[in-house]
């Protein structure tokens, strides 16, 4: 009993925090999108617009790892957003189950919708994410392939 009673406050503890890197997942997914809108328009208006700088003397493992650099953030909000509003909505449902069974069913009501929409702006973020890292993947890999064409690398 005293085991459970420590991983609910320890559950309890860790929504505030939860909730925070939803919002900023989700505040980090807009400035994602946007950043990817204008890339797409400068790539549209010149299609020789690259983001890879690649010196003739720079070695193809480091250009890989700028590439891999300039992914990173966009994978891991793809990938950890999800498991953030599924914390964000688990964690608040055992009170609000609680709340039910004493018959407290507007109580638990609020206590509903806010751990939903917690699971919104989460998977928001990481559609916005998934999207991106996706589009600009392609795009990368296509400098990477013009490099190593250039230096007559296949």
């Amino acid at each position: 009993m005293m085991l459970e009673q420590g991983f609910a406050q320890i559950a309890q503890a860790l929504l505030w925090p939860v909730l925070v890197l939803v919002g900023l997942g989700f505040i980090y997914a807009l400035w994602v999108a946007g950043a990817t809108l204008m890339e797409a328009a400068q790539r549209w208006r010149s299609p020789n617009y690259r983001t890879l700088h690649a010196h003739a003397d720079k070695p193809l493992e480091e250009i890989e790892l700028q590439v891999v650099r300039q992914l990173e953030p966009l994978r891991l909000l793809g990938r950890v957003s999800p498991l953030l509003g599924l914390i964000a909505t688990m964690v608040p449902l055992g009170p609000a189950l609680q709340s039910v069974a004493a018959g407290q069913g507007q109580q638990a009501l609020a206590v509903f919708s806010g751990a939903f929409a917690g699971v919104v702006l989460a998977l928001a973020a990481a559609a916005v994410g998934l999207v991106a890292y996706s589009v600009r993947r392609r795009w990368l890999m296509s400098e990477l392939v013009a490099i190593r064409s250039a230096r007559g690398q296949a």
